[in-house]
């Protein structure tokens, strides 16, 4: 934990750096911020310097649920102290939804903040994208600890496939792949049309599968530059896929990409809803009446949708258009867009493709084991038998899954919210989303969130990030004891 106070200490440190160069006026502040959280993760590095470094499945557990929590409240004293925030309750909703990834936000109005605060909240996104706990990983082998632990508490997705036998390498060259994304996104960005600080902040944002935009409207604002918004688009798609898959297209072995399973289901699920939405609008909607010819309509429905579509099921959350506006059936599809999730392995929050894929697929199993009672037919994915154990895993993820968004949508609805709007920020934030429906839709953002309900948000918000039993297993009492 005093290793992850360095990081966010060090990067506090970079957007003091980019808060001097354009000179907006909270350099000191955000100074002052790095060095009280660095100062603090260096004290707790001193007084545990001899410490037993081996720990066991249960404290990697435990540890990376206090990492981030230390993370999070760590990562709000650059909004206390430089006093663009109101309320501790808002800052710490702001704070875990750019940890977690989710992307919701109570500011109102985000082109009024200074760049170092802009800054500090994309960070924020892109270090809880990949995951601080693999960051730490990769970059601090001295941490000597249980790597496998603290990898598998961490990483978001039912499984992790290792890359090298190393756990730390396996981590580096995740990463590397992370930083690589960023970097040439923004690069295609700027040369697209987007300033420098824009296209730095919406990479970041971007590849962490967040939502954090410097502008109101989100990459709405860029509508008149299509461009901007199909390089946006590739890469969520690319921060939605399984980065192990990455390595691999790095590596040339494309038919290791094209053979999964996942991604072959991942990518034919946009195309068609993409292709459902599209027609829907383009038929039922007054959203064309922004173009003037038929070619622009046809382009702009199907950007338009792509987009919207790739947000959801990625759960980046950046938007385009207001998709509440485009009629109940298509408002009911993006609302089950926000059960769906990425791959497993990416940034993607959520459920993820994979657990649908072996649900739907074990149903069907056990139809022909109705049929045929006496025969042994595995479950497969990828041409290899799934065991039992997962098998069980996924299911009980499952239902604690919806128990957990059932009981989100009941304490929302307790809390004063209206029951479309319940459902709509208990999905979101559960699943890391961002945008909702109901009185917090895309064009809105989370303000007028009454208190307790900012507060139990930010608490589905780490349950998702976290995938659930990471979380809820610190809870239960035989996690505390002896045995």
């Amino acid at each position: 934990m005093g290793f992850l106070l360095l990081i966010n200490g060090g990067f506090m440190f970079l957007s003091a750096l980019l808060s001097f160069l354009y000179n907006d006026g909270i350099y000191g502040s955000l100074v002052t911020s790095g060095a009280i959280v660095s100062f603090v993760g260096l004290l707790m590095l001193f007084l545990n310097k001899n410490h037993d470094k081996q720990i066991n499945k249960r404290e990697g557990y435990l540890v990376v649920v206090l990492g981030w929590i230390a993370m999070i409240l760590s990562g709000t004293i650059p909004y206390i102290l430089t006093d663009t925030i109101d309320g501790f309750s808002n800052i710490l909703f702001e704070t875990t939804s750019g940890f977690t990834a989710t992307g919701a936000t109570i500011i109102n109005d985000v082109e009024i903040l200074p760049e170092g605060i802009l800054f500090w909240r994309s960070i924020t996104h892109w270090l809880g994208g990949m995951g601080m706990i693999v960051f730490a990983i990769a970059i601090l082998p001295l941490l000597g600890i249980g790597g496998m632990q603290l990898f598998n508490a961490e990483s978001p997705g039912p499984s992790t496939d290792k890359l090298h036998p190393r756990i730390t390498d396996t981590a580096k060259r995740l990463w590397l792949i992370y930083v690589s994304y960023t970097f040439i996104e923004t690069i295609f960005l700027q040369l697209a049309g987007m300033s420098f600080f824009d296209a730095i902040n919406h990479s970041m944002s971007n590849i962490a599968s967040g939502g954090f935009s410097t502008k109101n409207a989100s990459l709405g604002h860029w509508n008149s530059n299509p461009l901007i918004q199909y390089i946006v688009i590739f890469f969520m798609f690319l921060a939605g896929t399984n980065f192990v898959l990455s390595y691999f297209g790095f590596k040339f072995n494309f038919k290791k990409i094209f053979n999964d399973e996942e991604f072959k289901t991942y990518s034919l699920s946009i195309l068609g809803f993409t292709f459902f939405i599209a027609v829907i609008v383009y038929f039922n909607s007054d959203f064309l009446l922004m173009y003037e010819n038929h070619f622009e309509r046809i382009e702009g429905v199907f950007r338009h949708s792509l987009f919207q579509v790739v947000s959801i099921i990625t759960t980046t959350g950046f938007v385009t258009a207001d998709y509440t506006s485009w009629g109940p059936l298509l408002l009911l599809i993006f609302f089950g867009m926000m059960f769906l999730g990425g791959s497993a392995g990416s940034t993607s929050g959520g459920f993820k493709i994979m657990r649908h894929l072996l649900i739907i697929r074990n149903g069907i199993l056990q139809f022909k084991k109705i049929l045929h009672p006496h025969a042994i037919i595995p479950l497969r994915y990828n041409k290899s038998s799934v065991s039992t154990e997962i098998t069980h895993n996924i299911l009980g993820f499952f239902i604690v899954y919806m128990l957990s968004f059932m009981i989100g949508t009941i304490v929302f609805a307790l809390l004063g919210l209206d029951f479309e709007s319940a459902l709509g920020v208990s999905a979101s934030s559960l699943g890391n989303v961002g945008p909702s429906i109901g009185l917090y839709g895309p064009m809105n953002t989370f303000f007028e969130l009454p208190l307790l309900a900012k507060w139990w948000a930010s608490f589905l918000m780490l349950l998702g990030r976290l995938e659930l039993f990471t979380v809820l297993i610190v809870f239960t009492p035989y996690f505390w004891s002896k045995r």
